[in-house]
C-alpha cells in the first residue's frame, strides 16, 4: 500500500505508514518524558501501562497540555523526549525549529462534540444553540487546537458564540460543564466519552464538524533516544491502537 502524505509547509506529516522495527539489539531501558495533547489523558495513561508491560526496565512519564503549550515548552528547552501533538500547527513549530526529528506521523484522528450537563437539561441540540441568551457556554482558548477547531466549526454553521470563558485546553474547558459551573461547552467526542456519563454529549453533523489529526514525533534533543523510538512505535502498533479506538478515537 502507498503511502498517503499531507503537506505542511517545509515538511510533510505521513499517514497510514507501518511503524519501523527498533534496530537489532536496542533493548528501551530508563525513563522517558512524553509530552501528550490534555485530551489523550485517559488512553495515554492506559498505553503507558500496557507499554511498561512490554519493556519492563522504562518508566513512563506523561505531561498533558494543551499543544500549543506543549509545542512552547519543548522550543524553550523542557526536557522531552516524545510529543504528541492534537493539531499539524504545533508540531510544525518544533519541527521546523529543529526540536523534533521529522517525520510526524499521525497516530489517530478526532472529532467535536458538545458536552453538556448530565441529561441535557438546557434542551441543547446543536452548534446554532449555544448562542442563545442566557445559556452559559465555554470554549477552549483561541490559541490552542480545541480553540481553533471550534471556530472552524461554528464559521461552517455560520454561529457566532460568546463565551463565558476561554479555558487552557479541552480537559479544562470540559471541567467546568462537569462542575456545573457551564451549560456547554465543546470538546472532543474522546473527552465526553472519558466521563462516562458524568457530562451529556450533542453530536455535531459533519458539516459543521472537524476531524483533529494527532500527529507523535521523537523529541531531537531525548536523553533516551530508545526508548523515545520504542513509545512511538508502540502508540503506532496494533495493540495500541485498538486502546485508543475504545476510547473513542479514529483511525489515522
Amino acid at each position: 500500500m502507498r503511502r498517503a502524505l499531507v503537506a505542511i509547509s517545509s515538511f510533510a506529516i505521513v499517514l497510514g505508514a507501518a511503524p519501523p522495527a527498533l534496530a537489532t539489539g536496542e533493548k528501551p531501558s530508563g525513563e522517558i518524558t512524553v509530552f501528550a495533547a490534555a485530551s489523550l489523558t485517559e488512553s495515554f495513561n492506559a498505553i503507558a501501562k500496557q507499554f511498561e508491560k512490554r519493556y519492563p526496565d522504562v518508566s513512563v512519564r506523561i505531561n498533558f497540555d494543551s499543544s500549543s503549550n506543549l509545542a512552547a515548552q519543548i522550543q524553550q528547552g523542557a526536557p522531552a523526549d516524545a510529543f504528541a501533538s492534537a493539531d499539524d500547527a504545533s508540531i510544525e513549530k518544533v519541527t521546523e525549529s529543529g526540536d523534533v526529528t521529522p517525520t510526524p506521523v499521525v497516530f489517530a484522528k478526532n472529532r467535536l462534540e458538545i458536552a453538556v450537563e448530565k441529561g441535557n437539561p438546557k434542551k441543547v441540540r446543536g452548534l446554532a444553540d449555544l448562542d442563545e441568551s442566557g445559556l452559559v457556554v465555554v470554549l477552549c482558548a483561541d490559541a490552542v487546537p480545541c480553540g481553533k477547531y471550534a471556530a472552524q466549526a461554528f464559521a461552517s454553521a455560520g454561529v457566532t458564540v460568546s463565551p463565558a470563558s476561554k479555558e487552557e485546553n479541552a480537559k479544562a474547558t470540559l471541567s467546568k460543564v462537569s462542575l456545573g459551573e457551564a451549560d456547554a461547552g465543546v470538546v472532543y467526542v474522546t473527552d465526553v466519552k472519558a466521563t462516562k456519563g458524568e457530562v451529556s454529549g450533542v453530536k455535531i453533523p459533519d458539516r459543521q464538524n472537524v476531524i483533529a489529526a494527532y500527529p507523535i514525533a521523537t523529541v531531537k534533543g531525548s536523553e533516551n533516544s530508545t526508548a523515545a523510538k520504542a513509545w512511538v512505535q508502540f502508540v503506532r502498533s496494533k495493540t495500541a491502537q485498538s486502546k485508543l479506538r475504545r476510547f473513542g478515537f479514529l483511525p489515522p
